[in-house]
């Protein structure tokens, strides 16, 4: 069996670019000469666009990859899905579609889960569930890291200040203890191990 199937390639593809839609414009993008001419022409601001991909997919797509090879790690079945293939996420994007294109200003959606089944211990559970937040938090705390000491390039300021309040972001939430969440698989599973 494949680490990982064509399937879920597809699906990882698809959710960047959903991902990238969703920021793009909400991102700022550093550009080197602006021109308010250029920036406001009708068409697709494709370089806001790649600039809104690199800013959030990585935190994205590593946070899913880790819950998905730490389950397969421990002999479980996990396979990743982007959020059209669950009614619930999937309302909740055209949700997050409709707010962008109306400039509502609120949006909440899942870009994507991996389902795990098998048996496996609480403890196992609990560090499957671990794994994508750990992700963000090594992000988050990485790029302050090199803020902080300065150790980049100029150019990859903005980027760098983004990737760690994003995985900063990320982290928290999801450790949140409530159902449906990271935190809450990790607390119970904690729970379930020890008590």
């Amino acid at each position: 069996m494949a680490l990982i199937t064509f399937g879920e390639i597809i699906d990882l593809v698809l959710m960047t670019f959903f991902v990238g839609y969703i920021f793009s414009g909400i991102i700022p993008v550093r550009r080197e000469s602006y021109d308010p001419l250029v920036h406001y022409k009708k068409g697709f601001d494709f370089e806001g666009l790649k600039f809104a991909i690199l800013a959030t997919a990585p935190a994205i797509i590593l946070h899913e990859l880790a819950h998905k090879f730490v389950a397969l790690g421990f002999g479980l079945n996990a396979v990743f899905f982007a959020f059209y293939r669950n009614s619930f996420t999937l309302m909740l994007g055209v949700f997050t579609i409709i707010s962008k294109l109306t400039g509502f200003g609120f949006m909440f959606f899942v870009p994507g889960f991996v389902g795990i089944s098998g048996n496996g211990t609480n403890l196992q559970f609990a560090s499957t569930a671990f794994a994508g937040p750990l992700v963000n938090l090594i992000l988050w705390l990485g790029s302050l890291y090199m803020l902080k000491t300065g150790k980049y390039k100029k150019k990859y300021y903005l980027l760098l200040l983004l990737t760690s309040r994003i995985n900063m972001f990320l982290f928290i939430l999801n450790m949140l203890p409530i159902p449906g969440f990271d935190g809450n698989k990790v607390f119970m599973g904690l729970i379930g191990a020890f008590f």
